[in-house]
């Protein structure tokens, strides 16, 4: 593997609870509450090295994932959580190729995600009214190389969506039930619509509206994932867990129009 350069991005990895995304550059540090590190000894290194900082504690030089931009780049707003993410993509079938329409943007952290696996030859289509969370969005876009995968829409997607046979419309709005009707107009038959959702009864209003024009395979799912301290004879669940994060309602268009 070719030496670290300045100008790239490297994930500090202190432990599981604590990683560190940084962009190197020539004769600086950079701080944590263990040391400092200088980037002058990260030069010329390669990608799984590690490096003690200015106590002596050790850190390892990791490659950034995509999940890595996602959830600790630049952010205004709180990020969507990784377990539902995952969820999102398997409900809705995204792959290389896909055209998908997502809102809202937000920083970008979903839409990160999304355009990931649509590329190379896929495109998302990302709609937000908010015109500083959309500058924050493009600069995060931009840092994690993804930008050329994804268009910004300074637009209320409840007021129609432009782009016309989508494989997927994806929402994480406060009203999403408001983009059904609109969503119908431009999905392909059979494709999947997925909203993401913090309280229930905007998943009653979500569903009531995905059954009126006349969608199938609707289903409503929140996840919960337990992690694990294990060691030999003292393994047991973590004290602390995330538990509720949001609703995830998912369905897929039919033929058939609205009756």
């Amino acid at each position: 593997m070719s030496a670290i350069e300045e100008g790239q991005d490297v994930l500090l990895y202190l432990d599981s609870k604590r990683t560190y995304l940084v962009r190197i550059v020539r004769d600086k540090d950079f701080h944590t509450h263990k040391g400092f590190l200088s980037m002058n000894e990260i030069l010329g290194r390669k990608i799984g090295d590690s490096i003690k900082s200015s106590t002596g504690v050790r850190f390892f030089l990791l490659r950034p994932e995509v999940r890595d931009y996602a959830l600790k780049s630049s952010r205004r707003t709180q990020v969507m959580y990784q377990k539902d993410m995952a969820q999102i993509l398997l409900l809705s079938g995204i792959c290389s190729g896909y055209r998908v329409v997502e809102a809202g943007t937000g920083s970008a952290s979903l839409t990160m995600i999304l355009a990931y696996y649509v590329k190379p030859a896929g495109k998302v289509y990302s709609y937000d009214i908010r015109r500083e969370m959309l500058e924050t969005a493009r600069n995060n876009l931009s840092r994690s190389g993804l930008l050329p995968y994804v268009e910004l829409r300074e637009k209320d997607v409840a007021e129609g969506i432009d782009e016309e046979n989508v494989d997927a419309v994806i929402l994480d709005l406060a009203t999403p039930w408001l983009v059904v009707s609109h969503a119908k107009d431009v999905l392909k038959p059979s494709s999947s619509f997925v909203s993401f959702s913090p309280n229930i009864e905007q998943v009653v209003k979500t569903v009531e509206e995905l059954e009126k024009h006349q969608f199938v395979d609707i289903r409503t799912t929140e996840n919960i994932i337990r992690r694990y301290r294990v060691k030999r004879n003292m393994t047991r669940p973590e004290s602390l867990m995330i538990g509720h994060t949001g609703y995830l309602v998912s369905a897929r268009k039919t033929g058939e129009s609205t009756a």
